[in-house]
């Protein structure tokens, strides 16, 4: 009779710890902002983000040292010109002060458009290798370790039909 009890609190342990250990979902965690950096395509692409943005700024440079030096020539025969002159001179340098600003305005968004195009297919290369890593050692559930970062990859049991039906959302 002894045996027989120690032998039902022995089974009943071990199947109320495997179920404790199947309702638990194996859990992974990577800092995928450290993993994209690292990876040979980001780097490339932050190098040709980096030679487009010194394109831009050497053509913005240009243009300011070409108005600065109109400004100064048109300061220095001011006195020379007559008042309708001088007016006329001081619209187009606000004509040319809008232009570089037009100018700066869509290069700094041609690089963020740029950068957006390079890193998508940097960043999903890394989600793919992620979740194919994660599936094949049996995680069902990749955290972003990154500050502010959520899950990467869940596929664990998802609650949202359950929780809509209790709650009456169709």
């Amino acid at each position: 009779m002894k045996n027989v009890k120690s032998l039902f609190i022995a089974a009943a342990l071990f199947f109320g710890i495997s179920a404790g250990v199947q309702a638990q979902s194996k859990v992974a965690h990577i800092a995928s902002q450290d993993l994209i950096t690292q990876m040979p395509a980001y780097k490339s692409a932050m190098g040709e983000l980096e030679r487009l943005q010194k394109t831009y700024d050497a053509e913005f440079k240009n243009m300011m040292t070409e108005l600065q030096k109109t400004m100064q020539r048109y300061d220095a025969e001011a006195a020379t010109k007559t008042q309708e002159e001088n007016e006329k001179r001081v619209v187009e340098v606000q004509k040319t002060e809008k232009t570089i600003s037009e100018y700066r305005a869509n290069a700094v968004k041609e690089l963020q458009k740029k950068e957006i195009d390079l890193l998508k297919p940097v960043m999903e290369s890394a989600r793919q290798a992620v979740q194919e890593v994660a599936r094949s050692k049996g995680f069902e559930f990749v955290l972003d370790s990154n500050p502010g970062a959520g899950v990467i990859m869940a596929d664990g049991y998802d609650l949202m039909n359950d929780v809509k039906t209790k709650l009456g959302i169709q």
